[in-house]
């Protein structure tokens, strides 16, 4: 399962080994426990990564797979955009978390995708 977090200031994707279904059971427990409301809507989510990256042929792969959709931004990015679940606790805020479930090969490229992105992104300010 893929979870992307979505903060204010922030976007952090993790790989877990946890089934969604389980994944998202303790999410709903968890805001039961606190009285925290909880919205879950089925939508997609979106995420940056660089144009050059030498992993776009197998994420083109993917894309004719129709289990991703590459979206060009410009000369030095792409626009990855995955099909899942919105989980937040606030409908007006842009702040949650997506859940998707695709293949492990699939899940742990983007994983890659993220990282190289991450890497990239900390060398150009340091």
């Amino acid at each position: 399962m893929l979870k992307l977090t979505y903060t204010e200031n922030s976007f952090h994707l993790e790989h877990l080994n946890e089934s969604l279904p389980d994944w998202v059971s303790k999410r709903v427990i968890l805001a039961l426990c606190s009285a925290t409301k909880l919205h879950l809507e089925p939508t997609t989510a979106t995420f940056l990564i660089v144009n050059d990256s030498s992993l776009i042929s197998d994420l083109e792969q993917l894309s004719q797979e129709n289990i991703l959709e590459i979206c060009p931004c410009d000369a030095s990015s792409v626009e990855i955009i995955l099909k899942g679940t919105w989980i937040t606790s606030n409908l007006e805020s842009a702040t949650g978390i997506f859940v998707t479930k695709l293949s492990q090969s699939a899940e742990l490229l983007l994983k890659s995708c993220f990282q190289t992105q991450q890497q990239l992104t900390t060398s150009v300010f340091n």
